[in-house]
C-alpha cells in the first residue's frame, strides 16, 4: 500500500528523470556486457519515486551550518563520481613529462587522452581516487584499494591499434616500484645493484618501501605503435623494417648529432631559433655543474678526430657539439649556418646490455634490433630451436603479463609445472617506440606492451607549456593549443 502511494505521489519531472537514467543503464550495460549494471536501476526508482531512502535529509535540517555543509559534501561527491566516470570510460588527461616523443609531441604538452578510440578498459582496481593514478596527492600513501581485483575486459571502442597511432599505456615494467627511486623501474635498479634485487630490497635507506602495483595503476607512458601483434620488426642502421619491408621514420623523428663548427660557439638564441631545448644542448658535469654540450678540439691529434668522422680545415680543429637531437629540417638548417663545418649522425657501438631481452647478450644497439616477433593472441611459440633466446625474450609476456608459472631448467621449459614445447599466447602485443629515437627508453629497452596495458589515444593538445620560459615570457605555446594531438607519421 505504502508503495502504490509513493508511486502514485510522483510528479511528472520525477518520472522524466527516471525514465532518462533507467535509459542510460540499460546502453551502458549493453555497451559493458554486464547485466549486473541493470540493479542500478533500483537506486534511480528510490531516489526518483519511491525514495524509502531519505537521500536528500540534511535538506530539511533546521541548522543552517550543518545544511550548508552538507550542500557542499553533497557537490563534490557527484563531481568526484562524474569525474571518475568520465576519467575511466571516456576521456583522461595526460601531461607530457618527456622529450621522447619530439618533435611530434613536447614536453609540457597537456593532452586529452581519448578512451573511446580502442574501447575503455574496465578498471582493475575499481576503488580508487579520481585523478591520482597511484599516490594520494598532499598526503601521500596508495590512490587505490587493492581488492577488488577485476580481470581484465576492454568494452567496445571505435577501432584497434594501428601502425604510427601515438598510445598512452601503463608501463608495463612499472609493475614493482622502489618508492625513493620512481623515476626508474625495479628492474633497472636490480641489473646495477651488484646483489641484485635482493640487494634493492635490503637497502631501504636508498631505494625505499618496494611496492607492487596493478596494471591499471602503473605509470602511464606515451610512444608510437611501430609494430603489431604477430609482425617482425627489425632495425637496421636506425632504419625500421616491419617482415622485411621498409617503414619510413616518422616525419618529425629525431635523431642525435654531432655539429662541428669552425670553433664558433652556438648561441642560446640559434638553438632556440631552432627548436632545440636547453636539456638538449646542455649536461652536467661530476660536480652537478650545467655546462654545454660542446668542447673545444684545440690541441686534439689527427687520429682522434678521425675516430669521429671529423677534419681539421686549414690546421684548425674547431669545436664540437655532441649529442643534440635534431630533425632532418634543423639539420639542414644547421648545415646551411656559415661557421657549421658538418652535421654528422651518431652511431651507438655494440655491447651495451640494457636493450630487450634482458640477460641475453644480443649485440643489438638503438641503431640494429632484431628481428624480433611480437606475439599474437592465438599464435603459438615453440621451444625446439634457439630455446635460450625465446625464453629471454618471452618469458615476461608468459609469466608477468598472462599469469603463469614459468621456469627453464637444463634447456627444458616448465609452465604451470608442467614441461612443455610450446606456449599459445592470450593477448595481443605492441612494439612501442619514441619518435625522439636517440633519447627514448622504449620497447627497444622494456619490451612489449600487451593490449590489456593500453589506455587510449591522445587526440587534442588542450594546454602546453614550455620549461625553459617564464608565464610573461612565452611559457604558453599559444600556437599548440586545441591542436589535434593526431600527428601523422
Amino acid at each position: 500500500m505504502q508503495l502504490k502511494q509513493r508511486l502514485s505521489h510522483a510528479t511528472g519531472r520525477q518520472w522524466i528523470w527516471f525514465a532518462v537514467w533507467v535509459a542510460m543503464t540499460i546502453l551502458f550495460a549493453m555497451w559493458a556486457g554486464s547485466p549486473w549494471i541493470l540493479l542500478f536501476i533500483l537506486l534511480f526508482l528510490d531516489i526518483y519515486i519511491t525514495k524509502f531512502v531519505p537521500w536528500g535529509f540534511w535538506k530539511k535540517s533546521k541548522n543552517n551550518t550543518f545544511r550548508k555543509t552538507m550542500e557542499w559534501v553533497d557537490a563534490i561527491l557527484f563531481a568526484l563520481i562524474a569525474v571518475y566516470f568520465i576519467n575511466t570510460f571516456f576521456f583522461q588527461n595526460y601531461q607530457i613529462p618527456t622529450s621522447s616523443l619530439e618533435k611530434s609531441l613536447l614536453v609540457g604538452d597537456f593532452l586529452a587522452v581519448s578512451k573511446l578510440s580502442y574501447g575503455p578498459r574496465a578498471p582493475i582496481t575499481p576503488l580508487s581516487f579520481p585523478l591520482a593514478q597511484h599516490t594520494m596527492p598532499v598526503v601521500g600513501g596508495k590512490s587505490y584499494f587493492e581488492k577488488p581485483q577485476w580481470k581484465y575486459n576492454r568494452l567496445k571502442g571505435f577501432g584497434n591499434v594501428e601502425r604510427n597511432d601515438i598510445v598512452v599505456f601503463n608501463f608495463p615494467t612499472g609493475d614493482t616500484v622502489a618508492l625513493n627511486q620512481q623515476g626508474v623501474d625495479f628492474y633497472t635498479l636490480s641489473r646495477h645493484n651488484s646483489n641484485g634485487s635482493a640487494g634493492v630490497r635490503a637497502d631501504k635507506r636508498t631505494y625505499g618501501e618496494i611496492v607492487y602495483r596493478p596494471v591499471d595503476r602503473r605509470e602511464n607512458y606515451v610512444k608510437r605503435c611501430i609494430g603489431l601483434p604477430g609482425e617482425t620488426i627489425e632495425l637496421r642502421n636506425d632504419t625500421v623494417y616491419i617482415d622485411g619491408t621498409l617503414l619510413p621514420n616518422p616525419r618529425l623523428s629525431q635523431h642525435n648529432y654531432m655539429i662541428h663548427t669552425d670553433g664558433t660557439q652556438i648561441s642560446a638564441e640559434l638553438f632556440e631559433e631552432l627548436g632545440i631545448n636547453k636539456a638538449d644542448y646542455y649536461t652536467q658535469d661530476g660536480y652537478g655543474q650545467v655546462i654545454p654540450r660542446s668542447q673545444d678540439l684545440t690541441g686534439v691529434d689527427s687520429l682522434s678526430l678521425a675516430l669521429f668522422g671529423l677534419q681539421q680545415h686549414n690546421g684548425n680543429n674547431g669545436r664540437i657539439y655532441f649529442s643534440i637531437p635534431m630533425t632532418l629540417g634543423m639539420v639542414a638548417s644547421m648545415k646551411a649556418k656559415p661557421f657549421v663545418w658538418d652535421v654528422i649522425k651518431e652511431k651507438e657501438q655494440p655491447g651495451m646490455s640494457y636493450y630487450y631481452p634482458v640477460n641475453y647478450e644480443t649485440g643489438w644497439t638503438r641503431d640494429t634490433f632484431g628481428p624480433l616477433w611480437i606475439p599474437q593472441k592465438g599464435a603459438t611459440v615453440t621451444f625446439d630451436t634457439d630455446v635460450d633466446f625465446k625464453v629471454a625474450a618471452y618469458e615476461r609476456c608468459i609469466k608477468n603479463y598472462e599469469g603463469n608459472d614459468f621456469a627453464y631448467r637444463d634447456g627444458k621449459v616448465y609452465i604451470n609445472g608442467v614441461q612443455t614445447d610450446s606456449y599459445t599466447f592470450r593477448f595481443d602485443y605492441y612494439f612501442m617506440m619514441g619518435d625522439n629515437r636517440h633519447n627514448s627508453a622504449d620497447s627497444r629497452v622494456w619490451g612489449f606492451v600487451p593490449e590489456d596495458h593500453v589506455v587510449g589515444r591522445p587526440v587534442l593538445i588542450w594546454l602546453s607549456l614550455e620549461k625553459d620560459k617564464g608565464w610573461f615570457n612565452g611559457k604558453i605555446r599559444w600556437k599548440r593549443l586545441f591542436r589535434s594531438a593526431k600527428i601523422p607519421a
